[in-house]
């Protein structure tokens, strides 16, 4: 057999590049929601026998099939789940406070997110990683009962391993401390924090752990970018901040964070509960890890829906809800994005708003840590800047802040970048807020970031040189894999 493949190697090649080729070119065609996705991947699949293909199986594959633990499993037994019902809001309510409109929206998310929007919660934004890392370890010292924390990066620098010695000392003082941290994410410092927090003692789970040792390829794409962390199932903390030291100082990135108690603590905790039951088959349950809403009213407080996305029974709940935001704001849609590279979906949902004569603002920041990326979105701002919407280049450090508010009362805020990674392959989660004050809060800081902020225009464009805007739009065309 040997002898045969050596003498027929190049027939055995077209043979398995035929193949595998028109597998991977119809499972292409068949599953990807988009047509530009859909025909990059063919292409690539086609202009590159055999190994096209094999980078599909690596990184193109959108979908992950898991044994679904559904959110609320977890605490099933706990009979807060039945009290929880006191706090739901109503859509007349919701219309009552902020308009018909929105109350639509309510309903739209009722319906896209499978989670409830619940009233009784309490919202504080973090706006520093010294003031985030300072609440997180404060909340990790004074733990009880349980802690879960789940992040995307998790460096072993001197902010590393001050969260991980909160998390240890934990451990060691009988809380149940579980800690998932992404494959990919755990890599970004060598050597990884996994072994820091094992060595402690720590229950670690790494999210599609094995994709490295090649077990899990099909999978190699699909991240956890949520950064969840709840203690006692009373307080949580979610946002777009990684726990790493390029946070902290004054040469630091910027980002945005959030405290948050009350009724939504308990679909957060799900939803990280599910993430550690996924890795390690372990359903937390017992007295440790129910949720505590001693000081929660009903009818009082923010009204907060979690919004799970995921390339699962989640996927695009993230672009869907946004969409339909879009489409009833009246007077503001505000956006502060790192990565800006939506699809022609979502960037037409913008340019109509616009057209009806909303205010549309996004920020970005000038200086990027993603060079690549940065070349792209100058490739596709004309697609934004035709219609009437406006781009900003913030100045300063680079911000890694998540943040929309539209008509100064509806917020949504989290880990997703508005790029095809976030919409359509991490998991992610973020957070529907109907609430004016903490509205205002972040109108304020986009606010500072206009007042230094370079304006964008479609002249400027035009005049950057033909090679600058030829190297823009070939990095544009690889947006959706970025």
């Amino acid at each position: 057999m040997l002898e045969v493949i050596q003498i027929y190697w190049a027939e055995t090649l077209a043979v398995l590049s035929v193949v595998f080729g028109t597998v991977a070119a119809t499972h292409a065609a068949m599953t990807k929601r988009e047509v530009r996705s859909a025909l990059g991947w063919v292409g690539v699949i086609i202009l590159s026998p055999l190994v096209g293909a094999m980078i599909y199986a690596v990184a193109g594959i959108n979908r992950i099939r898991r044994a679904t633990l559904i959110s609320r499993r977890a605490l099933e037994l706990d009979e807060i789940w039945r009290s929880l019902s006191l706090y739901a809001i109503s859509r007349e309510t919701v219309a009552t406070q902020f308009g018909p409109r929105f109350g639509q929206m309510k309903l739209l998310g009722d319906k896209v997110s499978r989670h409830p929007l619940s009233s009784g919660n309490l919202i504080t934004m973090l706006t520093t990683g010294e003031e985030t890392f300072d609440a997180m370890c404060e909340a990790i010292e004074a733990a009880q009962f349980s802690i879960i924390l789940e992040t995307y990066i998790f460096d072993r620098d001197v902010v590393g391993r001050r969260v991980a010695d909160c998390l240890i000392a934990a451990h060691k003082r009988g809380v149940a401390v579980r800690v998932i941290v992404d494959a990919v994410g755990a890599r970004y410092s060598v050597p990884s924090i996994i072994g820091y927090l094992e060595e402690g003692g720590v229950p670690v789970a790494v999210f599609n752990g094995q994709v490295i040792m090649g077990l899990r390829l099909p999978y190699a794409n699909l991240r956890t970018h949520r950064k969840i962390l709840v203690v006692d199932g009373e307080t949580a903390f979610v946002g777009g901040m990684n726990i790493r030291a390029g946070f902290v100082g004054a040469d630091s990135a910027r980002d945005t964070h959030f405290r948050v108690t009350g009724p939504v603590v308990a679909d957060i905790l799900a939803v990280a509960a599910e993430d550690w039951h996924f890795e390690t088959g372990e359903v937390l349950l017992g007295p440790e890890w129910r949720v505590r809403l001693d000081d929660a009213l009903p009818g009082a407080g923010t009204a907060i829906r979690a919004v799970v996305s995921g390339p699962d029974t989640h996927i695009e709940t993230n672009h869907r809800l946004l969409l339909g935001a879009f489409s009833v704001a009246e007077r503001s849609i505000r956006i502060v994005s790192p990565y800006f590279l939506p699809d022609t979906t979502f960037i037409a949902a913008l340019n109509t708003a616009a057209r009806r004569g909303v205010q549309v603002d996004v920020i970005v920041p000038s200086q990027n840590n993603l060079a690549i990326v940065a070349r792209a979105m100058m490739g596709q701002f004309d697609q934004i800047l035709r219609d009437g919407c406006r781009v900003h280049l913030s100045s300063g450090h680079f911000d890694h802040s998540k943040l929309m508010v539209i008509d100064r009362q509806w917020c949504f805020i989290g880990s997703s970048n508005l790029d095809s990674r976030s919409l359509r392959l991490n998991f992610e989660i973020d957070l529907e807020v109907y609430d004016r004050v903490l509205a205002e809060q972040i109108e304020d800081g986009i606010d500072e970031r206009l007042a230094t902020a370079e304006q964008v225009t479609l002249e400027g464009l035009r005049a950057r040189s033909l090679p600058n805007r030829m190297i823009d739009r070939l990095f544009w065309l690889g947006s959706p894999y970025l």
